[in-house]
């Protein structure tokens, strides 16, 4: 298990403006999130610690600030979270994961044709794999 699996949802709210700004000060994140999670600067100063010592993000002195960057992407984050969603709920069943979303929610014509690319894409490219394998 890596640590990204453990991101709550303040994390990966913290996360997702250093991934929009690159890197971000205390003062920056709070501002950015200060409408939708109202916390204060010392809760976010903490919890961007805590994020440290889980090795996803890291920082450098400017001043006497502290100047916030992530060192793992958004796709790793998304992949291992959802890795970790699908084998928590679906025992690592991929498409028991997607059914369910498909059954269980309102999927319209536009998300539907979207799905249908994806998984020619992905169709095309398994075959493309399968075709060097064999070279």
């Amino acid at each position: 298990m890596t640590a990204t699996e453990h991101l709550g949802k303040l994390q990966l709210s913290i996360m997702r403006v250093l991934w929009s700004a690159g890197e971000a000060t205390v003062s920056d994140v709070h501002e950015a999130l200060r409408h939708s999670h109202g916390l204060a600067p010392t809760t976010i100063a903490t919890m961007l610690k805590k994020m440290e010592r889980k090795g996803v993000v890291s920082h450098r002195t400017e001043g006497r600030r502290f100047v916030y960057r992530p060192t793992v992407s958004e796709a790793l984050v998304t992949r291992s979270m959802v890795t970790e969603l699908a084998e928590r709920l679906f025992d690592g069943d991929k498409v028991a994961l997607v059914s369910h979303l498909l059954t269980a929610h309102e999927v319209d014509a536009d998300e539907l044709a979207a799905l249908q690319r994806k998984i020619d894409a992905a169709r095309h490219g398994a075959g493309q794999d399968e075709d060097k394998e064999e070279a």
